[in-house]
């Protein structure tokens, strides 16, 4: 029995651990991701055989796949292969949008869901308190005389300064990665 239950608007208790809201949905979105593209590229080969020959280009070997199959046959019976949507497509689909619109997750999900839009905000505003950080150090040890800061102290600050415009540069990734475009 799998343990599921709510903490909170952002957190909830998943079989033995804590999981915030907006790493389920970033994990989910990986798996919707790859079929959205898939499925446009999919509709493309349908409609080139058209409807009534969909098994040629759907491959549908599991019993997982029975209730598609099962629509199918029931969508060439009674429906003439295709569900009547009071308008008929003339001519070709539109194209298949490019990769970074299709799978854009900024302005299809985190602008609508209120704990990843917070995550959002709060991992850039960690990215720019880390860049700020960053060159604060840099313009401290360049304005301050070398008799002031002992060489110990001057060295922490360079590899702090260091360490924080790379991780600066790696949340930038990972910002860009999870919350806009995961190819």
């Amino acid at each position: 029995m799998e343990l599921c239950f709510s903490l909170s608007e952002s957190t909830y208790y998943h079989t033995g651990i804590f999981v915030f809201r907006w790493m389920d949905h970033m994990l989910q979105n990986l798996i919707i991701d790859s079929d959205l593209y898939l499925l446009h590229v999919e509709e493309e080969k349908l409609l080139e055989v058209g409807p009534s020959n969909w098994q040629k280009v759907c491959f549908v070997p599991t019993k997982a796949d029975a209730n598609v199959v099962a629509f199918r046959k029931w969508l060439k019976k009674y429906a003439g292969c295709q569900i009547d949507w009071e308008t008929t497509i003339n001519g070709p689909l539109p194209p298949i949008p490019p990769r970074e619109q299709l799978m854009d997750r900024y302005w299809s999900h985190v602008v609508n869901c209120s704990s990843c839009n917070r995550a959002y905000k709060g991992f850039n505003a960690f990215q720019i308190s880390l860049q700020v950080f960053s060159v604060a150090s840099v313009a401290i040890m360049a304005a301050t005389n070398p008799g002031v800061i002992s060489v110990a102290a001057r060295n922490t600050l360079t590899v702090v300064a260091i360490l924080c415009f790379v991780g600066s540069k790696w949340l930038s990734h990972f910002i860009y990665k999870n919350f806009h475009f995961h190819d």
